[in-house]
């Protein structure tokens, strides 16, 4: 869509402001009446600068629904001396791309730029966004795309190196308030015809999740219901419900899922619990939560409190049985588990450690006498040569180490100093010391000669 508008399209445009939504009537025009985004619209922020010195850069505006993303790049574009053109992903082809690139190199040669807008760039196949690489290596167009998906993993890694990322957050609940304010006494919005108690509006802002567009309709649609008379918290529940900013395929799926395993890791129980809530709340598969706490179990807990583990798949088990919406009491309790259990991830660290030089070196050969011991094989093979069975010793500790030749010093294993691991790093402490006595002493154990089958 251009910029260059006729008379008929403003007429188009007039009609369509007088019934749009609230949303959509209250959309700022000029970077003053944005809310939100300091660091990047304040006295010293980089956009601000940027478009008052009309340098404005092609350019990703990442972040959740309700942030901004639209209305901040018309605003930009309405705030430089070039044409403004959009294009949607959903409905826009790679003749669409072409088309405005072609007009785009048609201003070039009177002076004119253009400020090309693609919403949901993140949908773009893979031939619009090579279409557009050059056009934007060439400053045929300035590019601004809005996603809500993260812009490195999802969009064309070379047009992405040749723009500015930037990150926009959710509104915080003051910014979210004085939106609301604004939209109840501009003559755009409701014009001051609607009153609104203090503990309604904390209704809407807390029902909003940060989402600007959210808080607006929720206005809107209150206002409807409340008719002549002022809007109270009753009116606000029944207008609609919460958003929850959450995408089991996308972005946010990631930010709280992580936050979720920290929260555990971190021993804060009530974080925990949050993250798991906002997860059902968004529809996520109580299976794959259960399988991340069964990670966790042995990543962050592992023998610290070894009764993880076994909590961990009784609770996965017990969801596949239950079901939601009663899983989640399951999925609670052992959220819960997980939050207050001491922590320890030596097991985690060692089998990373063990990887790691096999990785590197490559695996070497069992010793001689670990080797399988079955008959033929030690008959012809010398399998099973010097092997001593601890149970043959009193103390069960033969000195002999179990690793390839040239590697009898190199330990993997520290336990921690936590919980059950306290004790395993004591047995592990005494186990190595009589295993070093065992191999300095001149009196060897008795070899055991029966057959040993791998």
């Amino acid at each position: 869509m251009s910029t260059e508008r006729d008379l008929f399209g403003d007429a188009v445009d007039q009609s369509l402001a007088t019934g749009a939504p609230l949303a959509a009537r209250m959309r700022p025009t000029t970077l003053d009446e944005v809310v939100g985004h300091a660091v990047l619209l304040g006295p010293d922020g980089f956009l601000r600068r940027a478009i008052s010195e009309d340098a404005v850069p092609s350019m990703v505006l990442y972040g959740p629904p309700g942030s901004g993303k639209t209305t901040l790049a018309r605003v930009v574009a309405g705030s430089t001396r070039a044409v403004f053109e959009e294009l949607s992903a959903t409905s826009a082809g790679l003749p669409d791309v072409r088309a405005v690139i072609a007009r785009a190199r048609d201003r070039l040669v009177s002076g004119g730029r253009t400020v090309l807008f693609i919403d949901e760039i993140h949908r773009f196949t893979k031939s619009q966004q090579d279409a557009l690489l050059p056009a934007v290596e060439e400053g045929v167009v300035t590019l601004i795309g809005a996603t809500t998906e993260n812009p490195y993993y999802e969009v064309n890694a070379a047009l992405v190196s040749r723009m500015r990322v930037l990150v926009l957050e959710s509104l915080t609940d003051e910014e979210i308030a004085d939106l609301i304010d604004r939209a109840i006494a501009d003559p755009r919005g409701l014009g001051g015809s609607v009153a609104v108690a203090e503990e309604s509006r904390t209704a809407m802002v807390a029902r909003s999740g940060g989402d600007a567009r959210f808080a607006l309709n929720l206005l809107e649609a209150s206002a409807g219901l409340a008719g002549d008379g002022p809007i109270t918290t009753v009116v606000v529940e029944r207008a609609g419900g919460r958003a929850v900013v959450y995408d089991k395929g996308g972005d946010q799926h990631y930010n709280v899922i992580s936050a979720f395993i920290k929260s555990m890791r971190g021993s804060d129980p009530d974080a925990a619990l949050y993250w798991l809530a906002v997860m059902l709340q968004g529809g996520e598969d109580p299976k794959f939560i259960a399988r991340r706490i069964i990670v966790l179990a042995s990543e962050d807990i592992g023998n610290a409190d070894p009764r993880a583990i076994e909590v961990a798949v009784a609770v996965a088990r017990a969801v596949e049985f239950v079901g939601m919406p009663e899983a989640r009491i399951n999925l609670a309790q052992a959220v819960t588990y997980m939050a207050l259990a001491p922590k320890g991830n030596s097991s985690y660290q060692g089998i990373n450690a063990a990887m790691a030089l096999v990785e590197a070196e490559g695996a070497k050969a069992p010793p001689l006498a670990l080797r399988d011991a079955s008959g033929t094989n030690k008959r012809n093979l010398g399998h099973g040569t010097g092997y001593v069975n601890p149970h043959s010793v009193p103390d069960r500790v033969t000195g002999h180490s179990c690793m390839p030749e040239g590697m009898e010093g190199i330990t993997f294993f520290e336990p921690g100093t936590v919980g059950t691991e306290a004790a395993y790093a004591a047995h592990l402490h005494q186990l190595r010391e009589q295993a070093q006595r065992r191999a300095a002493s001149d009196t060897m154990p008795p070899v055991d000669d029966r057959e040993e089958h791998a």
